[in-house]
This record gives structure tokens, C-alpha cells and sequence, in this order.
């Protein structure tokens, strides 16, 4: 049960950190969509995902 919340507070604390960058970043035309790829990523990789995305949302367009 534990593991189940810790994940499901993972999960909630990712939204609200690609959410957060997404209000900032829409000055800068940095969105990046909030999925469940983007959302599992963040989640378990921390803010070194957020920075790839970013990185590759830079590079590709």
C-alpha cells in the first residue's frame, strides 16, 4: 500500500512540476504536453527528464 501511494504521489508531483513549466514556458514557446509518457518520465527520472525533454523539444523544432 505504501508503494502504491509513494507512486501515486510521484506521479501527482510530476504533473504539478510540467504544469508549472509548462505556465512559465508558454512566455518562451516551451510547452511540453502532459501525458502519461511525460508523466512516467518525470516521475521516475526527476528533473534530469524534464531537462531532456526540454533539450529535445529545443533540438527538434
Amino acid at each position: 500500500m505504501k508503494k502504491v501511494f509513494n507512486l501515486v504521489r510521484r506521479i501527482f508531483f510530476s504533473f504539478v512540476i510540467l504544469y508549472g513549466f509548462n505556465t512559465i514556458g508558454s512566455n518562451f514557446s516551451l510547452i511540453i504536453p502532459i501525458n502519461f509518457i511525460t508523466l512516467l518520465l518525470v516521475a521516475f527520472l526527476g528533473f534530469p527528464a524534464l531537462f531532456s525533454l526540454v533539450l529535445l523539444l529545443v533540438i527538434a523544432f
